[in-house]
């Protein structure tokens, strides 16, 4: 479907990204790294297994064990928002803590 040569352009070839922001020579141009190890990494991924899980309990009506899971991983994701300084995360998670917590909360108190 494509080749090397669609990628050409009149005076320059394909360029891995690495070389495109060397060659820019810009302090605007930042390359997105996600961490592959360290402490955000592993909370990351169990994050993602607790919402899973979640997700499955609720496909299957296990109230509120559905509520529970899914709230931890969203925990999880909130505490790598504010690891990374990812505002998107950080208010996307903390709203869902808060509605899970309240859904919860709703499910105990019995209102």
């Amino acid at each position: 479907m494509y080749n090397d040569e669609d990628f050409n352009h009149a005076d320059r070839p394909y360029q891995k990204l690495d070389d495109k922001i060397k060659e820019l020579n810009s302090t605007r141009v930042y390359k997105k790294i996600t961490p592959k190890s360290g402490l955000s990494w592993y909370v990351k991924w169990v994050s993602v297994v607790f919402v899973v899980m979640g997700w499955m309990l609720h496909a299957i009506n296990l109230f509120p064990y559905n509520i529970a899971l899914s709230m931890v991983g969203v925990a999880g994701w909130l505490w790598v928002g504010m690891l990374w300084h990812d505002r998107a995360l950080i208010v996307l998670n903390s709203i869902g803590v808060v509605l899970l917590g309240l859904g919860l909360l709703k499910h105990m108190v019995g209102l």
